[in-house]
């Protein structure tokens, strides 16, 4: 391959070498913090924005599926230029950590949040709480017949009547945490049972909740702000939620986030975190998405059962970073 000649006069090599002096020193002046995000665009943008302009950093955001993410964060290692992973759950976030990609977080931004709903190694942390729910027809389900606990939906009298969503990362988390609750033997009879009672799949949670609003079926199985941000614009649609109590169709989820060792920038870093847990973030989350603010003193969103509540069973939400497991028993019980 013959090479270019190239000629540059004193003056033009002196200007060449400043203008590299100045495009370095730029460079190091505004470095970019780099976040993996399963967080949706649509609903996380908008508050990355504001944080870029308040904490005047440069932020470049990749976005895609959580555990999708998860995976390629792993695979980068070492190389992986991401400071922060911003998890769509809790069980991203444990499999980061217990694959010894994260680092500490500041006590005093963790003890801002509750202990269940953090890591107890202090390498993650909620920034936004997600309830299990089942959701009902108001119209076809009498109250006093809904079920006390998700066991039970594999009775004869709802056949046919229930939706779920197996191939979404929520309903998977759900079923790693009966497996953790239940065991992984009972968890299985679960979910043959559940498919042998002709329960119906969906793409998407949000099929479940215009499933339950047409009659197609008359309880639904996903997290409670599905059918919240369906409300702001049907504030009349006949489906309700329905807790149940200390099972794992009880369970408070989170999306949360972690500092990644790769990172270079732990201080911006944090200042990020510090940020999602500020009233303003918190509030987003409340009117915005729908989710519960998990800083102790910040309301829920409004005409929803506050979290303090709610029974949830007790899980240490980082044993909830066996997906692969909880994907091999739903392909064992014929669901995936």
């Amino acid at each position: 391959m013959k090479t270019l000649p190239i000629k540059v006069t004193a003056t033009g090599a002196l200007a060449l070498i400043l203008s590299w002096g100045i495009s370095l020193i730029a460079n190091a002046q505004s470095k970019t913090l780099i976040i993996y995000s399963g967080r949706e665009e649509k609903l996380i943008a908008p508050l990355i924005e504001e944080a870029k302009k308040d904490l005047k950093l440069n932020i470049q955001v990749r976005y895609g599926d959580t555990a999708e993410l998860a995976v390629a964060l792993l695979e980068e290692g070492k190389n992986s230029r991401a400071d922060l992973f911003f998890a769509q759950d809790a069980s991203a976030l444990g499999a980061m950590e217990q694959r010894q990609r994260t680092l500490p977080i500041a006590s005093s931004l963790l003890k801002q949040i509750d202990s269940p709903f953090r890591s107890q190694q202090g390498n993650w942390m909620g920034i936004s709480g997600r309830a299990r729910v089942i959701d009902y027809n108001t119209k076809l389900v009498k109250q006093g017949d809904l079920p006390k606990s998700v066991l039970e939906l594999t009775q004869p009298k709802w056949k046919g009547k229930v939706g779920w969503s197996p191939t979404n990362g929520s309903f998977q988390s759900f079923v790693t945490a009966m497996r953790v609750t239940e065991g992984d033997q009972k968890t299985l009879q679960w979910l043959k049972a559940m498919k042998a009672n002709g329960v119906k799949d969906y793409g998407k949670n949000t099929a479940i909740i215009e499933a339950l609003g047409r009659g197609e079926i008359l309880l639904g199985l996903t997290n409670h702000y599905y059918l919240q941000r369906y409300n702001k614009t049907k504030p009349d649609f006949p489906v309700a939620h329905h807790y149940t109590r200390k099972d794992a169709g009880a369970m408070i989820n989170v999306a949360g986030i972690a500092v990644l060792k790769t990172t270079d920038q732990r201080n911006d870093a944090e200042a990020f975190v510090k940020y999602m847990l500020s009233p303003k973030a918190q509030n987003y989350f409340a009117e915005k998405t729908t989710e519960y603010p998990l800083v102790r003193g910040i309301k829920g969103p409004a005409n929803l059962t506050p979290l303090a509540q709610q029974n949830p069973p007790k899980i240490n939400l980082t044993k909830l970073s066996d997906l692969e497991g909880t994907l091999k028993l739903l392909q064992q019980a014929g669901v995936l």
